[in-house]
């Protein structure tokens, strides 16, 4: 059997699929099919690793892990079948940056509910660098499915065999015209922002760095960098306060949080927005409830 390619892809594009196809005949693969046409059978992702936690029993445990990355979170599940997997979530301490390579998994407890996850055939601590360079991977590969999805939007009528005339393969092909008769007309507005955000992470201007001296007489002033957003500055400004309020490396009280947020003009609703983008992004997590600690 060919062993499939293990897609680079956003969290933010894999949690809102909700369309399997395949399967049926004797290990017949799988395939999650994305809103932008990814026919999904295996991934690699790699981000931060916020929580960890066994689902089952001590005698039969069921790992359960969230790993975040600047769109979104994974829900990765290992168990009994995953011994190797399992065996390293349960050592691993978070947060820590983590790969996982895993088979996609579709879970559907209800008419019109579907939920994603992971199932792990690896998984690896490594470092920032590694997570970065991942983020940068995962752009080229959306931005490759937001041409071909543009693509397939001017087509009338959309074929495979004129698909293919424009010089992408079968498999693209196959996914794309999946997710057009599944999905109809995607946001695609919705995913070139998410795009723009994730390059946007990998810039030092956006990940919290000292910004740099003023130019001198002798040295030519650099260009301004993108103005940010509202909503940016009061992550950042959330996520400084966060940093000053863990006193003692267990993490900020949610309640002194809240109350130095008021004071400095952050209403609540503001706050847990902000908060909640944190998390997603895999700059702050959650050690204990009602704590929020940095990465």
């Amino acid at each position: 059997m060919i062993r499939e390619v293990a897609w680079r892809l956003f969290a933010g594009e894999y949690n809102e699929s909700n369309f399997e196809v395949g399967g049926g005949a004797d290990r017949a693969p799988t395939y999650v099919v994305t809103p932008l046409g990814a026919r999904v059978n295996r991934l690699f992702v790699v981000g931060v690793l916020t929580d960890v936690e066994n689902v089952g029993t001590d005698g039969q445990p069921m790992w359960r892990a969230r790993i975040s990355d600047p769109t979104g979170t994974f829900h990765v599940y290992a168990g009994q079948y995953q011994p190797e997997a399992a065996a390293k979530l349960a050592k691993v301490k978070p947060p820590a940056f983590a790969a996982v390579m895993g088979k996609s998994r579709t879970y559907s407890p209800e008419a019109g509910t579907v939920y994603t996850s992971v199932r792990p055939e690896m998984i690896k601590v490594v470092d920032e660098n590694v997570r970065d360079y991942w983020i940068l991977e995962a752009c080229r590969s959306l931005k490759t499915r937001l041409d071909a999805m543009r693509e397939a939007i001017r087509m009338d009528p959309l074929t495979k065999d004129a698909f293919v005339a424009l010089g992408y393969p079968e498999d693209v092909a196959d996914g794309v015209l999946a997710a057009v008769e599944h999905y109809g007309k995607v946001d695609l507005a919705r995913y070139t922002s998410l795009l723009a955000e994730s390059l946007r992470y990998l810039l030092p201007e956006f990940r919290g760095f000292a910004a740099e001296p003023p130019p001198t007489a002798k040295a030519p002033a650099k260009a301004e960098p993108p103005k940010r957003t509202v909503a940016e500055d009061s992550e950042d400004a959330v996520l400084a306060l966060i940093g000053e309020l863990d006193k003692d490396g267990k993490g900020a009280p949610w309640d002194a949080i809240l109350e130095a947020a008021g004071k400095r003009g952050i209403r609540k609703e503001a706050l847990e927005e902000a908060v909640n983008e944190l998390l997603d992004k895999g700059l702050v997590y959650e050690p204990v409830l009602g704590r929020m600690r940095k990465i």
